[in-house]
């Protein structure tokens, strides 16, 4: 086996590999201009909806008078000295305040709430006015967090799955981020956003060269919101016959090598 048959089946190997690789081509929020300013939604909030998981926790300047409403959410332990001291157990918080198919939560005390559709802090207003309502304290504490905040991103991206969050805001960009950002196969303008709305489901259609996705509704993700991103057409009979290109390339490879190994021997 000569030395110039290797060279050139070296070469061609590295032609090969070379133009299988794939480039982007495309440039997020194409139409933003360097200085100018944007107007940013700081006032957003997620909306809590059946099947969430709420931490809940009431607080006062009297911590005695808040162990009832804390079952779920603290334990509490009187100290020798008769100070209450509360201990949030993981186990406990993990569970939280489900909300049923009714879209409410039964809470210590006030008993059943509606809080399907509402924000965080709307159901905190909620509580804070049940409880003073009933004259059990004055000036209390509300804390809500989600404990199972959730999203799933599927089609173009680096890696499909369902993700989770901490706290309850994620934007769009975030989420594709997170999933390893779109491939080179992707659509760019063709990214959706599938939400559970008024009992059913909506589909909103993003196109991320664009600034317009600040104006979205799916800008920030709610729970249980489905990210799919679209494949270019041009490359759904690529994949069928990329599997036969990749196993001719590892064929190729091995052969340059062993012919590499052959000639520096010889």
């Amino acid at each position: 086996m000569n030395k110039s048959f290797c060279l050139w089946a070296s070469l061609l190997v590295v032609l090969l590999l070379a133009s299988s690789c794939s480039r982007k081509n495309y440039v997020y929020l194409q139409d933003m201009q360097v200085g100018e300013n944007y107007p940013i939604d700081t006032r957003y909030e997620a909306t809590v909806h059946r099947d969430d998981r709420l931490s809940i926790t009431v607080s006062c300047k009297n911590p005695e008078l808040a162990i009832p409403f804390n079952i779920y959410g603290e334990t509490f332990r009187v100290g020798a000295d008769g100070d209450v001291n509360t201990e949030s157990p993981s186990k406990v918080r993990e569970t939280g305040y489900r909300v049923d198919v009714e879209g409410d939560i039964d809470f210590p005390i006030l008993g059943k709430l509606h809080v399907d559709g509402m924000t965080v802090s709307e159901v905190r207003d909620l509580i804070k006015t049940r409880i003073e309502e009933g004259n059990y304290m004055k000036d209390p504490l509300v804390s809500i967090e989600f404990l199972n905040f959730r999203y799933t991103v599927m089609g173009a991206v680096g890696h499909n799955g369902t993700f989770t969050a901490d706290g309850d805001r994620v934007t769009l960009l975030e989420a594709i981020a997170k999933a390893g950002d779109l491939t080179s196969k992707a659509r760019v303008d063709r990214v959706a956003v599938i939400r559970e709305m008024d009992g059913g489901r909506q589909i909103f259609m993003h196109d991320l060269r664009s600034r317009e996705i600040f104006d979205s509704p799916c800008f920030y993700l709610q729970q249980n919101d489905i990210v799919y991103v679209e494949m270019d057409k041009k490359y759904y009979r690529r994949d069928t016959q990329s599997r036969g290109w990749e196993i001719g390339r590892t064929l190729l490879s091995v052969i340059t090598a062993v012919c590499s190994i052959l000639w520096v021997l010889k």
